[in-house]
Formats: structure tokens, sequence, C-alpha cells
């Protein structure tokens, strides 16, 4: 074999061709199967006496003969689209329902459903049954009104406050609860922290617990559906949604994440949450710009804003931007949904130290997404009080009776937390395994190995 290695590289020696006073070297004899042909695009050029800039990073930039500084004062905020006001009547003239009003009532119950988990799951961890929970009250409309105008088979990338996302998608309560007491149901056998849910049969990418990660992800993800229905176009197109905060907009990763998308043309529909603030920063001192929306316009992006607690201009603009994401092979698309959020960061912040509760009170009372909706329907004569008092009453006895199931199930076997870093465990990984249950066997007053299934005997080889 290593004779008919050197003289195939004897017979396929390289040559040389003159060019000017260079030397390039090529192969005499490029294997047929490695042959590559290079494609270039043809860049833009600049010709004499033009009247633009016609050169990469300003295109078609008209000259001009008197020097000025752009300043952001000069132009207006971009505009947030509304279908219906703080009252429940439609202000879009063009507006039409595209959907039932039994499914209008289910995407309310959705609603309800993650407000109503929320307040019994916070108080459940100030009980110390829960260790950690993260509510989304205020935030209801972003993330089931987005989710409901995706295809089932649309990827999704979020971050920590889309229970709404998941409950649309039909991830059911006994999933949720499952997750949250890390019991031996839960899919993530008790690896993740509470609220870090993830699907793969409903195409839901686990939850990071880092800031933003899932963004560049979210790129990377819609350019390989878009490459993957190239290659074989009996595959429906699809694209990713990716959810995230103002505070991860702020992260190096968001900009990394746009940047991507857009030169690469990917699939992908960011869809910014801008409720106010990242833990205890608010947007104020986050930055000066424009809000979230025109960092989109910067990087060539399809970019609106619409109001977050209308979950009817949610669903127009998911609708349109899903349309948009698809045009021509691909594109990216910006939705900045402007919200507040109500609640604490999260069951470890106290939010009244950095704002007046008088303040959040009045966003309850005011502009609280989930009573802009129920109005809606009252005025359309579908819904009164006896359905909401119904509604509740059924849904806060099906998220309790879930909550004292998931709670009482046992934990995973001790033995998991060594399995699936690789296809087999390492003898490494082996030895420590047996470590520990050598350890719980001399020591087994000290811990209480009762509540997870099989014990000390799970650590068996």
């Amino acid at each position: 074999m290593k004779n008919r290695l050197a003289s195939v590289t004897r017979s396929c020696g390289q040559r040389q061709l003159r060019h000017g006073q260079r030397l390039l070297a090529v192969n005499s004899c490029p294997l047929p199967q490695r042959r590559h042909v290079a494609s270039f695009e043809q860049g833009p050029s600049q010709r004499p006496d033009s009247q633009y800039v016609s050169f990469p990073g300003a295109v078609k930039s008209a000259f001009c003969h008197t020097m000025k500084f752009e300043s952001p004062q000069n132009y207006p905020a971009l505009p947030t689209y509304r279908v219906v006001d703080q009252h429940g009547v439609v202000v879009d003239p063009d507006f039409q329902p595209d959907i039932s009003d039994e499914e209008v009532m289910q995407l309310y119950r959705h609603m309800l459903t993650v407000s109503i988990m929320d307040i019994i799951m916070y108080d459940a961890q100030r009980q110390g049954r829960l260790s950690f929970y993260i509510v989304s009250a205020g935030e209801e409309a972003v993330a089931v009104g987005s989710a409901s105008c995706l295809s089932k088979d649309d990827v999704i990338f979020s971050q920590y406050r889309e229970q709404g996302v998941f409950a649309q998608r039909g991830f059911k309560l006994s999933d949720f609860m499952n997750q949250l007491f890390a019991n031996k149901h839960d899919p993530g056998k008790g690896r993740n922290m509470p609220v870090h849910y993830g699907s793969k049969e409903l195409h839901i990418h686990t939850i990071s617990s880092p800031l933003a990660t899932q963004i560049p992800q979210a790129s990377g993800a819609a350019y390989a559906l878009k490459m993957q229905h190239m290659q074989d176009p009996s595959i429906p197109p699809r694209v990713v949604a990716c959810y995230f905060g103002d505070g991860a907009a702020s992260e190096g990763d968001f900009h990394a994440a746009l940047n991507i998308a857009a030169t690469k043309s990917c699939p992908v529909i960011f869809i910014c949450r801008n409720n106010g603030f990242a833990i205890s920063t608010s947007t104020l001192e986050q930055y000066r710009g424009d809000g979230i929306a025109s960092r989109g316009l910067g990087y060539g992006i399809e970019t609106i804003r619409v109001d977050g607690n209308d979950i009817w201009a949610v669903r127009e603009a998911t609708k349109k931007a899903r349309e948009l994401a698809l045009k021509d092979g691909g594109q990216p698309v910006l939705i900045e949904a402007m919200t507040y959020r109500v609640s604490h960061h999260s069951t470890s912040d106290d939010s009244f130290a950095y704002r007046a509760k008088v303040e959040v009170e009045d966003w309850k009372r005011r502009d609280n997404p989930i009573i802009r909706l129920r109005k809606w329907m009252e005025n359309k004569g579908i819904w009164d009080d006896n359905k909401e008092k119904e509604a509740r009453e059924s849904t806060r006895r099906e998220v309790l009776k879930e909550f004292s199931k998931a709670e009482k199930e046992k934990k995973p076997p001790i033995r998991t937390m060594f399995e699936d870093v690789y296809e087999e465990m390492t003898p490494d990984n082996k030895a420590q395994m047996a470590q520990l249950r050598e350890h719980l066997e001399r020591y087994p007053e000290e811990y209480d190995v009762g509540d997870y299934v099989g014990g000390r005997d799970s650590l068996k080889p």
C-alpha cells in the first residue's frame, strides 16, 4: 500500500505555470470525486461619474455636498402595530378574525392556564416545595399568540417565559409538573433547573440557562432547515422561531445571530419580548437607541414592532413573518413585542427593590393581555362571567391535581447522573459510580435515597 501511494504521488506531481512574475503551483491530476468548481458572487461596482456609493457596506447611498451628522432625534420612533386597544375594541379597520370563536376561546384558556399555573407554582416555591420558578405574567399574549400561527413542524428555541408556547404546542400540565419536580417522568432526568422545559416531539429545544445562547443556535438551525429543503424539495419548508427578552438582546450572541441570519438568508423569526427590564436593569439603562426593532433594520432584516399585550396584533404579525421568512428560499424577520413584566424576574428576585409597586399594579389593572382578550370576547358575545368562573375553577383544579401527582413521584435513578454523556459509560464513569455506591453503603444514615428509583441498587454495574 505504501509503494502504491508513493507511485500515485509521483505520477500526480506538481507542475508550475508562469503568470506574470508569479508562480502558481497546481495539481496536474485532480481527483474527479474531489472536484470543486468555485463560484463567485458578483459584487457591486462603482461606475464612473456615479451619483451613488456602490460598494459593499453602503450600496445606493447618494453623494451629498453638505456635511451633516445624522442624529437619532431626527427620526421618529418605529410605530407599534395594534389591532385591539385596551378596552377590547378593534382599531385596525382591515382586521378580520381568521379563526373560529371556539379557537379564540381555546387561546384564552391557554393564557389563563399559564397564568394560574404561575401563581400556584410561585407559591409552591415560597413553601419550599420547589427550588426555583419564573412566571410569565403580562407576557402570555406574546407566547400563545405567536405559537398559534406556527406550523407544528416549525422548530422553536425559547427562553424561560414561554410557558404559553409550550401549552399552545400541546405540552400537558403533567409535562410541566414532571419537569418542575424533576421526577422519574422528566425527559431531562432531573438534570436541569426548573422551568427548563423541552420537547423533542413538539420540536422545541430544551431551554438553556445561559442568556442568549439560543439565538445563534436558532440561526444555525434555520440555515440547516434551508439546506435540508434545498437538497430534498419533498420536505416541506419550515421556519425557526426564536424567543428572547430585551436583556438577551444586549448580549453579543444577539448581534452575531442576526448578522448570520441576514447574510445567509436563514428562515428564522426572532421574537423579542421587550418587557422593560433585564432582571433589575430597566431598558432606560440598557440602550439609547429606538428599542430592539431598530437593530433589525440595521442588520438588513424585515422588522415590525407590535403591541405585545394584544394577542391579535401578535398573531397578525407572526402570520406575515412566517410568510416572509419562507419567501425566496428564506430570510430572517424580527418582531419586537412591547409588553410589561408585571411579576418579579424570578423567585430569586424582589422587583420592588428597583420599581414602585404602584407602577406594577397600574399595569395589571390598565393593560393586562388576558383581560384585553376577555373584553374582546365579551364585546363579541362569546364570553361572560359564568364562563370565566368555570374556566378559572376547572383550570385551578387541574393544575393542583397534576401538581399533587408529580410531587409524589420518585426521582430518576441515581445512576442517571453518570449516563448519557457518552454512548457507553467510560471506565472512569464506572469507577466513580462504584465509589458513590460504596460511600452510600458506608454511611446509610446520612443519605435518604428512598426517593430515587432503585435507591442504591441503581448504582450496581
